[in-house]
């Protein structure tokens, strides 16, 4: 059985970012290939092409970050880990937002701050305003375009019978559709990079469409299990990674 692989490269790297800890080691010099063999459970199956989706990072606004992603995606294609890297775009811009902190940490929804005491707003008698809003200005930084990759890779290969069964990597709930109708032609696994539940969008039930479908969700282990050599030809992991 040829398995196609599509993962979402942010999607996957904040997922880790989550389950690992941000500051901490050993768990970004990621072998893709190693960390899907960990998951493959279809009989007589093997990874027939792994396509990795993500965009390049700014080097005017991140040099540092830049240059990291820069060794990564090299080591990846030095060591096989991946057969297709596919970009979009990464884009820097200034937004404006509503002050406001997470609900509750299971849910991540945001609750807007209001006044409260030690900063208050007043109205120009005095008066406190308890329903005013905060507005504030803040440096955005956004990948564009790697759920559109991974749904059209997807789908072009299930569509021209490249693959046999598919894997997911992304807990991005834009994906329903893709996934969903890739059901219908071939088994689909969906692997939750996440520390979340798994987004009911991308839900469903093992035996819809042609059956034999899975879910998973990864844990901090499999980051650290499945890592590159190191080093890679003559690429070396980047400090703290």
């Amino acid at each position: 059985m040829r398995i196609g692989a599509y993962v979402d490269g942010f999607n996957l790297y904040y997922g880790g970012r989550s389950l690992c800890g941000r500051g901490t080691p050993g768990w970004r010099w990621l072998d893709i290939r190693a960390l899907l063999n960990r998951h493959l459970t279809w009989p007589d199956s093997h990874l027939a092409k792994i396509t990795y989706c993500t965009a390049v990072i700014d080097a005017a606004t991140n040099a540092s970050g830049y240059h990291d992603q820069d060794i990564y995606l090299r080591a990846l294609r030095a060591a096989r880990s991946v057969d297709h890297i596919e970009f979009g775009t990464y884009v820097a811009r200034v937004k404006q937002s509503p002050l406001a902190v997470r609900a509750s940490v299971q849910s991540g929804r945001p609750e807007v701050v209001h006044p409260q005491w030690p900063i208050v707003v007043q109205d120009a008698e005095g008066k406190p305003i308890p329903d005013a809003v905060f507005m504030v200005s803040y440096a955005h930084r956004e990948e564009k375009g790697s759920d559109v990759n991974v749904a059209s890779h997807l789908l072009v290969d299930v569509l021209t019978s490249t693959v046999d069964a598919a894997i997911v990597i992304s807990n991005d709930s834009d994906l329903k559709f893709p996934i969903r109708y890739a059901r219908t032609k071939v088994p689909v696994g969906v692997i939750n990079p996440t520390d979340s539940y798994t987004a009911g969008a991308l839900r469903g039930k093992p035996d819809e469409g042609v059956g034999r479908h899975w879910w998973r969700t990864l844990t901090a282990d499999d980051f650290r299990a499945s890592q590159l050599p190191d080093p890679v030809d003559a690429l070396t992991r980047p400090e703290g990674w």
